[in-house]
């Protein structure tokens, strides 16, 4: 079990959320139980602009960040005809449970959904 001063030099994982997301109190557990640094936000309280959003998908694949199990997604079919990069921007900020969650960034890792093996990994950095 590592000591309160190596956990205090481990990186700060940040850790985007929504405190009503059973998924992400479950992974949040996950992380906190294995030593990890969190610095948290809850997307509920604390929305993402479009531009933080943008920054924090970088040149990755933005369709994996939008949620499947969210209502408008379902209902706009996004997953058959999915929005463009700049219209899902817009979207995900005006609605943040069509961000899929939880969000965790380890460096350059990201990590979207509940991985418990990437999760584990991550913490033990």
């Amino acid at each position: 079990m590592p000591t309160k001063a190596a956990e205090s030099r481990k990186p700060a994982i940040r850790f985007f959320h929504k405190a009503t997301c059973s998924t992400c109190r479950k992974a949040r557990h996950l992380l906190e139980a294995a030593g990890a640094n969190l610095e948290s936000r809850d997307l509920g309280k604390q929305r993402l602009s479009a531009k933080e959003i943008d920054a924090l998908i970088g040149d990755r694949d933005y369709r994996k960040f939008l949620n499947p199990r969210n209502e408008f997604y379902r209902r706009r079919k996004m997953g058959k005809n999915p929005p463009t990069r700049a219209e899902a921007l817009r979207l995900m900020a005006a609605e943040p449970n069509l961000i899929r969650r939880p969000v965790v960034v380890c460096g350059s890792e990201i990590i979207v959904g509940f991985d418990e093996e990437a999760l584990r990994r991550a913490a033990a950095l």
